[in-house]
């Protein structure tokens, strides 16, 4: 009984990690949005994710002792799966697409994360209510990101860019669970992993333009936005991440992804003055109708062979 209380208990916290890591990750567009002022997306990408790493030295100072060769294989793919080359292609996406367009089709990546979980992961089956979620989610996901915008434009190259966004997400999800079961300090495990996302960052700089930004950062708003991004939304998000996905695993906690629109949409609203309409609002609803509907532990076969068994 105490260990199921304890499990119990361990499970809520995880759930909490998830959704307060969705509550900063959906803000994020407003900070990057006011930093693309003043600086490129390849600037904003390496300048955090440098402030995310010294930060989580700073907090826990001491070297990661890898027991496995492998595993530091592993450590250097999660790190250019899910920093380098997802956020990158994340930027070229919307470069070429419009953002309703990247944030309906980003979304889909706990469908992926499920897919590669029945192949590559053990322990987390698939249930109807996984996939109801997902179509619900999804509806209200679209309404959300075009927020009463009639047109919807196709743009081969950048909707397919966010599609291999989602996937290389995905891919990371994978990696972040097998990461978890081999034991490793969750601050030290994220640390290494942003370690080898830098190191795979260095040769954007030579397709893209880049300047080490210290005299921009004199100004407020810029430093605030940088430590916000670098602090929050790096450091502290990918380690209640990835402590998410080691107690919930890859799937479950993927399943959060699907509230990212909506947070985007209400920060936007508050900070922006962007006025909300009818049909973001009933978005907001369905994404939220489709994440509990997902995560429901209700299974109609144990509910059968419960009253079989009477």
């Amino acid at each position: 009984m105490l260990t199921k209380n304890v499990n119990s208990k361990n499970s809520s916290v995880a759930h909490m990690a998830a959704l307060l890591t969705i509550l900063v990750w959906g803000t994020t567009f407003v900070s990057t949005k006011v930093l693309l002022q003043n600086f490129t997306p390849t600037e904003i990408l390496i300048d955090r994710f440098i402030l995310g790493f010294l930060a989580l030295f700073l907090i826990y100072p001491h070297r990661l002792k890898v027991t496995d060769k492998k595993h530091e294989l592993v450590f250097a793919c999660a790190g250019l799966c899910g920093m380098t080359l997802y956020q990158f292609l994340e930027n070229m996406a919307l470069s070429y697409s419009l953002a309703s367009n990247v944030g309906v089709i980003v979304c889909v990546a706990p469908f992926f994360t499920a897919i590669l979980a029945q192949l590559f992961l053990d322990g987390e089956p698939l249930t109807p209510q996984f996939f109801i979620g997902f179509l619900i989610a999804i509806c209200g996901i679209f309404l959300v990101s075009f927020n009463g915008n009639t047109t919807v434009e196709l743009n081969p190259l950048g909707d397919f860019l966010a599609i291999v966004a989602a996937m290389v997400w995905a891919v990371y999800s994978i990696l972040g669970r097998k990461i978890s079961s081999y034991g490793y300090n969750t601050i030290q495990a994220t640390r290494r992993t942003f370690f080898y996302a830098l190191i795979f960052m260095i040769p954007l700089t030579f397709f893209f333009p880049f300047e080490w930004g210290f005299a921009r950062l004199s100004e407020p708003i810029n430093l605030f936005n940088i430590a916000f991004l670098g602090l929050g939304a790096s450091a502290f998000c990918f380690v209640t991440w990835n402590y998410s996905v080691k107690m919930l695993g890859a799937v479950k906690t993927s399943i959060y992804l699907y509230l990212n629109p909506v947070i985007t949409v209400v920060t936007a609203m508050i900070v922006l003055n962007e006025k909300i309409t009818t049909m973001a609002a009933i978005g907001t609803f369905l994404a939220l109708t489709g994440l509990v509907v997902s995560e429901s532990n209700f299974s109609f076969r144990k509910r059968t062979s419960n009253v079989d068994s009477k």
